[in-house]
């Protein structure tokens, strides 16, 4: 069972951080459907790699190294589903699964599915104002 995140806690390094990051994003890139969306738009991959490693190194390092709203970004893009947002979700499970700290990667899959919930409701949100937004996973 995840134990809660808190201030301090060590269970991972920066280098597993990393390697968690850019073995994802590779899958990502090479995703037959995810792939052409985030290379349509993302210009330079190195420098969104390295803003990735600081938002998971803020989230499970609690390093407050990353600074921004990913939501705006999130929310302009046409076109996304929730079953990307679930192929999202499938792909970093199958990726963390794979990482050799299994408590980091418990805790990074808990808050991935957190992002992604949020995500989702708000981009529902930005499309529908007056709408009801649905959680991922419930039709």
């Amino acid at each position: 069972m995840t134990q809660p995140l808190t201030p301090g806690n060590d269970f991972c390094t920066e280098a597993e951080v990393t390697a968690l990051v850019h073995t994802f994003y590779t899958r990502v890139r090479q995703d037959e459907v995810l792939g052409p969306i985030f290379d349509a738009h993302i210009d330079d991959w190195d420098k969104h790699l390295a803003k990735l490693v600081d938002f998971w190194s803020s989230i499970l390092r609690r390093t407050g190294r990353f600074s921004g709203t990913p939501m705006p970004k999130h929310a302009v893009l046409p076109g996304l589903s929730e079953a990307l947002f679930q192929r999202w979700l499938h792909l970093f499970r199958e990726n963390a699964a794979t990482q050799s700290n299994q408590v980091m990667s418990e805790h990074a899959c808990a808050m991935a599915e957190r992002i992604a919930q949020s995500l989702w409701f708000g981009y529902q949100i930005s499309r529908d104002p007056d709408g009801l937004a649905k959680p991922l996973g419930q039709d």
